[in-house]
């Protein structure tokens, strides 16, 4: 597995020192970091990987094993992808092909099946890019009726899945409800934007807390972090809801 002094790996002994890529020009989000550090902290015992460029930039990646990550899709001795970002002036420079072939070379060497990620039909915000996925080997696998996909490498031939409760995207109450994750350093800010909008204008919703490995892979939703219902079916897991975006959903 090829390595390089340009990026390294998170760990315990470094987790506290080191700045989380998505958030590095916005002090907003400082409660994010914190609670993102601590769930980090809990998960790297497990094989979770962050791995970012060794500079104040926003190239990284994150993949766990599947047995471990954090989303309802079902499948024995793969990675989960959840993100893989490259933003702004270091675009163009093969960092993203860098990261992507450590993944590929690290789930190798530890003997996986193969490797996972969420991707969908139309490219959403938040998701991975699906056309570098693809270039890269990965193949649809499972599909929801909404258009959401999952992708894969496998090496093996086998395949993961979303699980039957995720695909069915609904759920019974009508009401605004919110999954949300602890893993994305936004997750807090979005939240409370939604909770003091709602609570402003007299709007019902329920704001779900997804603490435990158990509750995430039971999930009635694709989730990468943040699953949106409204009027009981899914809208979306952009976990940027602004009360543009919010009040576009709530008018349907």
């Amino acid at each position: 597995m090829k390595d390089s002094p340009e990026f390294l790996n998170l760990t315990l002994e470094n987790l506290s020192e080191q700045h989380l890529c998505c958030t590095i020009n916005s002090k907003k989000f400082s409660q994010g970091v914190e609670t993102k550090k601590k769930w980090l902290s809990e998960r790297l015992a497990e094989g979770h990987v962050f791995r970012k460029l060794n500079a104040r930039a926003t190239v990284f990646i994150e993949y766990s094993p599947l047995e471990t990550a954090w989303v309802p899709v079902m499948g024995d001795n793969y990675i989960y992808l959840y993100c893989l970002w490259v933003l702004g002036d270091f675009k163009g420079k093969g960092y993203g092909k860098q990261l992507m072939e450590y993944c590929i070379a690290d789930a190798k060497k530890k003997k996986k099946s193969g490797i996972c990620m969420l991707s969908s039909v139309k490219q959403k915000n938040w998701l991975s890019d699906k056309a570098f996925a693809v270039k890269n080997g990965f193949k649809v696998v499972d599909t929801t009726r909404d258009g959401y996909e999952l992708l894969a490498l496998s090496f093996d031939g086998t395949t993961p899945r979303f699980s039957e409760r995720a695909k069915e995207q609904t759920i019974k109450d009508e009401k605004l409800t919110i999954y949300y994750g602890l893993q994305c350093p936004y997750i807090p800010f979005t939240v409370e934007t939604v909770r003091q909008y709602c609570e402003d204008n007299n709007i019902p919703v329920d704001l779900i807390k997804v603490d435990t490995l158990k509750k995430a892979k039971a999930l009635p939703c694709v989730f990468n972090n943040w699953g949106v219902f409204y009027k009981g079916k899914f809208e979306t897991v952009n976990l940027l809801l602004d009360t543009a975006y919010l009040q576009r959903i709530l008018k349907k």
